[in-house]
């Protein structure tokens, strides 16, 4: 509701011609709620406030934007307000826009830019993509070791308003080699003669340039950082990756391990934007192998089919069996995967991992057996030969289940895969065949069919 009013507060003031007050206003919003406003706004709408706002604040407000709306903006600007958009975003988000960008688009931006935009974009496009050196920004604030707390102090005011964060500043000796950290609290209360050599924080915690992106937000969550540096082989500062990038990294990783449990190709667009056509693309490659991969299902009934005519009975377990075999699938494998992607769950830990999930599916088989037992034998009325066939099967799916559950995924980890690719749908399918497998075996010898 308090969005909605302010929009409408936003438009009439807009289409008043009140661009004094308008300005004002937007002065007073924070910049991500700016960018909220914008996006329910109809274009031309949001041409126009764009280019109310100063330049600082429109640069800002435009790193908040979803990336139809940036294209929307940098094509409709000229080159002179392109350039200041892209000169007073931060490395980082410079860099995120331009990967998004038509190469037309980008070309424009680049040829605007100012030397020293284009040198830190140029800078960080050559790193891997996915990695420490592709996410973070060159603008921090370093410090010399020989400098006295007042002149660093009046270093961070010459540089910090261009910096990401100057909470922690990054000392640095005569190689530009990161030797250690200084909090801007502690400048603030030291004495303005004390070397910064002597006050800083020498065991610094850096990434290097090349560390996977999930690696580095397990860095952040390890030491609680809001910032940390990066260096390059030699140890050398090159940039720092701030906790914004890192919330942003966290959502991207965790949409992708949740479209790969679900069996879809991971898509970096949002829902909305994505078309029906790229929807389709990204998740029948799945379906047909599953669907291929179902035919054995199949298979196992028909060349079982004496047996059920027999026995006819015995149909009707089939889906309660399948599912309950895959579902306890799936709660180990989530469990696995989710341990996996935390850093809790080594290779070397896989014998405690069996022995637990053994131990797991005894006690659940064993519960899910005597409960269908007694359904069997006191509401279905079948035969006590049936009811232990079946009581029998689950046992013995659910605990194969457990198995296959945590072992596909770390399986998949130690060959370099993604684990969250043995997930739910691939696991079912394995272990539907498996349990009608035992289910019919278990058949055969007990009601010697």
């Amino acid at each position: 509701m308090e969005r909605i009013k302010e929009l409408k507060e936003l438009l009439v003031l807009l289409r008043t011609k009140q661009y004094t007050k308008l300005r004002q206003y937007l002065a007073e919003l924070n910049d991500a709620d700016i960018a909220a406003l914008m996006e329910e706004m109809e274009e031309e709408d949001m041409l126009k406030i764009f280019r109310i706002l100063p330049k600082d604040l429109a640069a800002d407000v435009f790193s908040y934007l979803d990336v139809d709306n940036q294209h929307m903006i940098i094509t409709s600007l000229s080159d002179k307000e392109a350039a200041n958009i892209i000169n007073n975003l931060m490395s980082d988000d410079a860099v995120d826009l331009l990967e998004e960008m038509p190469a037309n688009v980008v070309k424009k931006l680049l040829a605007n830019a100012s030397p020293d935009t284009r040198r830190d974009i140029n800078h960080l496009l050559r790193y891997p993509e996915d990695s420490a050196g592709s996410i973070m920004t060159v603008e921090y604030v370093d410090l010399k070791e020989n400098l006295t707390v007042d002149q660093a102090i009046e270093r961070i005011r010459k540089v910090g308003l261009d910096s990401e964060t100057i909470d922690i500043c990054y000392v640095l000796d005569a190689q530009r080699r990161l030797v250690g950290t200084v909090a801007l609290r502690y400048l603030l209360l030291s004495d303005g003669d004390e070397i910064i050599g002597d006050i800083m924080h020498e065991n610094v915690i850096s990434v290097n340039t090349l560390m996977d992106q999930e690696e580095v937000a397990k860095q952040f969550k390890k030491y609680d950082f809001t910032a940390m540096p990066v260096v390059d082989n030699e140890n050398r500062l090159v940039g720092i990756i701030t906790v914004d990038d890192i919330v942003d990294i966290m959502e991207e990783e965790t949409t992708e391990d949740m479209e790969k449990m679900a069996a879809i190709v991971p898509s970096d667009k949002p829902y909305m934007k994505t078309t029906v056509w790229e929807t389709y693309k990204k998740r029948i490659p799945w379906l047909l192998l599953l669907m291929v991969s179902a035919t054995f299902t199949g298979a196992i009934i028909t060349s079982f089919e004496d047996a059920l005519s027999v026995y006819a009975v015995l149909t009707a377990f089939i889906p309660m069996l399948m599912d309950t075999g895959g579902n306890a699938g799936g709660q180990a494998s989530v469990t696995v995967i989710r341990g996996l992607s935390l850093g809790e769950i080594e290779y070397r830990d896989v014998p405690r991992v069996l022995w637990k999930e053994v131990r797991v599916a005894i006690c659940c088989g064993i519960s899910l057996a005597a409960a269908n037992f007694l359904k069997l034998m006191l509401f279905d009325r079948v035969g006590f030969l049936v009811a232990m066939v079946v009581s029998v099967t689950i046992i013995a799916a659910v605990l194969m289940a457990m198995l296959i559950g945590c072992l596909l995924p770390v399986g998949a980890k130690r060959l370099g895969f993604d684990p969250a690719v043995m997930a739910s749908p691939f696991i079912t399918t394995i272990v539907d065949a498996l349990s009608l497998l035992v289910y019919f075996q278990v058949a055969t010898m007990i009601l010697g069919i």
